[in-house]
């Protein structure tokens, strides 16, 4: 039997389906299943960029968040005291965002490790091992780190079950022979493996956590212009919040001997915010990120000046290569903006 319908009734038909497929979504979507459950862990009181992918990924519906670690800075930009500042920075933040009571950060350790032969767990390392261990959470583990590893090796050392449980992103390395831009200081250690070289090796030489790496080629690629800056801290609290902390980079990095004056251009890396690119801004259909760049290669031995020799019959690892920063920021700037809308909409 043939059906024949008139234009004017075929759109009103379609109109009409396309009315009832999305009146249901906003309690569809609320039933969705999380993408993931991750750990974010980032030296809060450094650079600033840590705290852009901190308000970037509270706000993000995809994933949970059951900890946030303060980390530590290396010892010749540290207080001796940077975890704590860390977390402190962590809390003042969301206490900025009106969030204060969604989270509770928490200090990391306040050294890296000294030795193989020499470590102590403490709190934080004890809570990644509970959250990792846990058998209620259904959702896959991702620790997102932006800083050192040390409090993730800690872990691993005291419960070496969390490898096959934990999935690593970490903002950090050299770059790969081959792959990328070498960089201005091709020549030394990439910042985040010197925070603690040690915790690095172990996670790379000897755990089996599945590590997604966004070494520094990769990650300086995610720059920011200082006007879209402008236009952020003029927007909120929030945004005049952040752009104060990056305004004030000169004058921390003047504190610190031996390091050279910041140069005046007109653009920031917020290097830390591919954490929330790889974790959240999937599609829904293939939830991976398909609009970022990678080489699946076998995890390297890593030695102590920051290098890699290749291992063959190393574990799968993904070494990202380029970044959607567009799409990274694009978003971040959408939830920003409607973060504040939602919190001065009349109650």
């Amino acid at each position: 039997m043939v059906v024949r319908m008139s234009r004017r009734v075929f759109v009103s038909s379609a109109t009409a389906c396309s009315a009832s497929l999305f009146a249901k979504p906003a309690a569809a979507w609320n039933q969705q299943p999380v993408l993931a459950r991750v750990i974010l862990d980032n030296d809060f009181a450094g650079d600033p960029d840590g705290l852009f992918q901190l308000a970037h990924h509270v706000l993000c519906r995809s994933v949970k968040i059951p900890l946030i670690i303060g980390s530590h800075l290396p010892a010749r930009f540290g207080s001796g005291h940077d975890a704590l500042d860390s977390a402190a920075r962590a809390r003042e933040l969301l206490a900025v965002m009106k969030l204060e009571g969604a989270y509770n950060p928490i200090a990391g350790s306040e050294a890296p490790m000294l030795s193989r032969g020499s470590w102590t767990p403490g709190a934080a390392s004890a809570a990644i091992v509970r959250e990792a261990m846990r058998d209620d959470a259904k959702e896959p583990l991702i620790y997102a780190s932006g800083a050192g590893l040390t409090d993730l090796a800690l872990a691993w050392l005291t419960d070496p079950r969390i490898g096959r449980r934990i999935k690593l992103i970490w903002i950090g390395g050299n770059s790969h022979p081959g792959l990328g831009n070498p960089g201005t200081k091709a020549g030394g250690p990439e910042f985040n493996f010197s925070i603690d070289p040690v915790a690095a090796q172990v996670i790379f030489n000897e755990s089996d956590i599945e590590i997604w790496q966004v070494p520094s080629d990769a990650y300086t690629q995610m720059l920011f212009t200082t006007a879209e800056l402008e236009e952020l801290g003029a927007a909120s609290p929030l945004g005049a919040w952040l752009k104060a902390k990056v305004d004030a980079v000169p004058e921390m990095f003047a504190k610190i001997p031996g390091v050279p004056p910041v140069a005046l251009t007109d653009a920031y890396v917020l290097g830390d915010s591919p954490l929330v690119t790889l974790s959240a801004l999937v599609p829904p259909m293939q939830p991976d990120p398909t609009s970022s760049r990678y080489k699946l290669l076998p995890t390297p031995h890593l030695l102590d000046d920051g290098t890699y020799l290749e291992q063959p019959g190393g574990r799968p690892m993904r070494v990202y290569t380029e970044l959607d920063a567009n799409l990274t920021f694009r978003d971040m700037l959408a939830r920003f903006r409607l973060h504040g809308m939602a919190r001065h909409r009349p109650a």
